[in-house]
């Protein structure tokens, strides 16, 4: 049997046999509050709640988009991310199921219980609204300092241990370097048609003219930053979200991802950092210091955190074909001009 991606509105109706499957003891459960979070964009994500006669079950489910936004996207990938870095420490939601072949939904997805806590603010940003925004100096300090020590955990699990050798990339080079470099290039050109603007092309080829090998191969988190962690009514870190982009690399990488993202929700708005936000400065000592390694290649890492960052905007803005005056890849363009320059 085969369906078709169904709407949003009858995404309720077409789970509940699904839960009633795979949740022990809700044979009479029902979706209700099911609504669509604006978090993200490679990955669809949607609150709900799962009510029987004994109560109410929050969880999160989360579906490809439309349109493919990454030319290797796949749920299973960060599923597995998640259920392997259930066995550490680290914060992340526990996945109650995956579905991939067919099913009433239409599209694969999977449903993960949902961690409490309170994520800052992408869209605006946390510098402007939100719990980061409301936040005290010293408050605003500790949230930064948890997404800094998160990324440190994060680079410090042992990945062959937790059996993640599969976010290698050996058919784009030998190194994770070279890898990322190569796939980076070969997800612009998928993304803008073969043909992606002269500043990511002199990106790319900045990153190849400059290749190295990192003292260390680490885990990454990929999409690292404080607006995917949920912080609870202390400011201590809840739960560490949103694995698609989780890969090996260099250990300076989600530093940079982190630091390049509120560089672009700060001064690129063109308003400065709140009162408490660490420096850049500060935030290299203390992490260098909590890991007890130099940072290095950390512009390297910024150009290719705002190149990589392109690709589902570029894809959007070919696809779409969305008009000259909505630049969505303008910070990256900007950051990438600002380290080559």
């Amino acid at each position: 049997m085969s369906y078709s991606r169904i709407p949003v509105e009858h995404l309720a109706t077409a789970l509940e046999p699904a839960v009633r499957q795979h949740l022990p003891g809700s044979g009479d459960g029902r979706v209700r509050n099911l609504v669509r979070t604006e978090r993200g964009f490679a990955t669809e994500t949607y609150l709900f709640e799962v009510e029987d006669d004994y109560g109410s079950v929050p969880l999160v489910l989360r579906r490809p988009p439309d349109l493919s936004l990454f030319p290797d996207y796949d749920l299973l990938r960060q599923v597995l991310v998640m259920q392997r870095l259930a066995e550490t420490p680290l914060p992340v939601p526990t996945v109650a199921w995956l579905e991939r072949g067919d099913n009433p939904l239409g599209s694969p997805y999977f449903v993960m219980n949902r961690l409490e806590g309170q994520a800052p603010s992408d869209y605006p940003s946390y510098h402007t609204a939100g719990n980061y925004f409301e936040a005290t100096p010293e408050q605003r300090a500790r949230m930064w300092w948890g997404c800094v020590d998160t990324i440190a955990d994060v680079g410090q699990l042992d990945w062959r241990a937790l059996r993640l050798d599969f976010l290698a990339f050996p058919r784009f080079g030998a190194g994770v370097i070279e890898q990322g470099v190569n796939y980076l290039a070969a997800a612009l050109d998928w993304a803008c048609e073969g043909n992606p603007p002269d500043v990511y092309r002199r990106a790319v080829a900045y990153l190849r003219e400059n290749l190295y090998e990192p003292e260390r191969v680490c885990l990454c988190w990929g999409d690292a930053r404080m607006s995917n962690i949920l912080y609870d009514t202390d400011f201590q870190v809840r739960g560490v979200l949103d694995w698609e982009i989780a890969h090996l690399g260099a250990p300076e990488s989600d530093l940079a991802w982190m630091l390049f993202l509120d560089w672009a929700c700060s001064e690129y708005e063109g308003h400065p950092p709140l009162p408490g936000t660490p420096s850049r400065e500060e935030t290299i000592a203390y992490y260098e210091k909590r890991t007890a390694s130099a940072v290095r290649n950390l512009e390297y890492q910024e150009i290719f955190s705002a190149a990589l960052l392109s690709i589902p905007l570029l894809r959007m803005t070919h696809r779409v074909q969305l008009p000259p005056e909505m630049n969505i890849t303008g910070f990256c363009t900007a950051r990438i001009e600002q380290l080559l320059g």
